[in-house]
């Protein structure tokens, strides 16, 4: 079995994809109490609660194929100061330390698709070029861009790794969640490996299709004639592949909170959480499209967000429960803490589904290796 350390594990989507990928955690650190209660919770993973760049890497005593993670959000995320490499939340540079340290076959980032954009351009090319050579360690004296060019005039390396990056849609993998997050994958150079990222399995023209032409959709969900309302004005020809998971295929046998509190109660975190106003710019998620990106807050999310609206007008607030569906956790995993609290871990969380998809072509390529490796000794 394929071994990993995961960093920054938060309520365990990326650590359950990369489980249900086939590797086994050999350490899993997370600081934030909450996050560490729901994975002491669901998993028996051996779980480090602390901060990552505290952590004893001379404990692990044995090869690690995989270094996985998620460094906090915030420093590049659309929302809040844009701070990047001057928030003190910005781990890259210790995730970097955690593969210098380990020397993993492989690693796996996720973040958000803001890292990507125009006004933070130099500074990502400095975490690439940083994980691309992590035995090149930054100076005391250094500033970041100064490490940069460092890196770049480097004329060689004893421990390198060939990077790869690339935004991912989670919908586009059977997430119902339109989630955007870019991931930086990185092999070791001397593994000599080919990798690219895993072709999308799921479309929107698809789901186009399902709702119009043969109204597959409808009938699978039972919903009346005078209530179908195709997205998007109905579909042309029909995408390869499976249709977009959509909020309606998510939250299918569930009973509503609102109105059968009863039968609601029969599920973890399936209780009704009154408060939700919709306004411009927070409209909630239609039944008959993927979600909109669940979002973390610090105190829950105001208004519309994290919502779902009805067929027939109005809405009200994902469930806990119906937020992990939307982040393909399995219904028996329980979220730690109050809604606000269990809604800002899976605002954070990476989805699980996705996380597998990754993480199995990841293994897939590695298991090669090793196979290849075995017909030589």
């Amino acid at each position: 079995m394929l071994t990993s350390v995961e960093l920054f594990a938060g309520a365990g989507g990326l650590g359950v994809g990369l489980e249900r990928a086939g590797f086994r955690h050999r350490a899993v650190i997370e600081r934030d109490q909450w996050a560490c209660d729901t994975i002491r919770r669901n998993t028996d993973w051996p779980l480090y609660q602390g901060d990552v760049r505290d952590f004893d890497w001379d404990s692990i005593r044995e090869p690690i194929d995989v270094v996985a993670g998620g460094p906090p959000c915030q420093p590049f995320s659309m929302g809040g100061k844009h701070l990047a490499f001057g928030d003190s939340r910005d781990m890259f540079p210790a995730l970097a330390e955690a593969v210098r340290r380990l020397r993993p076959r492989a690693f796996i980032v996720e973040n958000v698709k803001g890292l990507t954009r125009p006004a933070f351009a130099a500074y990502f090319d400095y975490i690439v070029a940083r994980l691309a050579r992590p035995e090149i360690v930054r100076r005391e004296e250094e500033d970041w861009t100064e490490h940069a060019r460092r890196l770049c005039q480097w004329p060689g390396h004893s421990l390198g790794y060939d990077v790869s990056f690339r935004v991912l849609n989670a919908a586009d993998y059977g997430v119902p969640q339109k989630r955007e997050r870019v991931f930086i994958v990185g092999f070791r150079s001397d593994l000599g490996l080919d990798w690219s990222f895993p072709d999308p399995t799921h479309s929107l023209g698809a789901l186009l299709a399902d709702q119009g032409r043969n109204g597959d959709y409808w009938q699978r969900h039972c919903v009346p004639h005078a209530q179908r309302r195709c997205v998007a004005g109905g579909a042309a020809e029909r995408d390869p592949g499976l249709p977009w998971r959509t909020v309606r295929d998510a939250l299918a046998g569930l009973p509503d909170p609102e109105f059968d509190p009863a039968a609601a109660r029969l599920f973890h975190n399936h209780a009704y959480q009154p408060g939700a106003r919709f306004y411009p710019g927070h409209t909630g998620s239609p039944l008959d499209l993927p979600a909109k990106t669940l979002k973390a807050g610090d105190h829950g999310v105001p208004g519309g967000e994290n919502a779902l609206v009805r067929a027939g007008g109005g809405g009200r607030y994902f469930t806990v429960r119906e937020s992990a569906r939307l982040q393909s956790f399995p219904d028996d995993y329980v979220i730690d803490g109050s809604w606000s609290e269990a809604m800002r871990q899976l605002g954070n969380a990476v989805p699980v589904t996705l996380a597998r998809v990754v993480g199995e072509h990841v293994a897939r390529i590695l298991s090669k290796a090793q196979a290849r490796t075995a017909e030589f000794v």
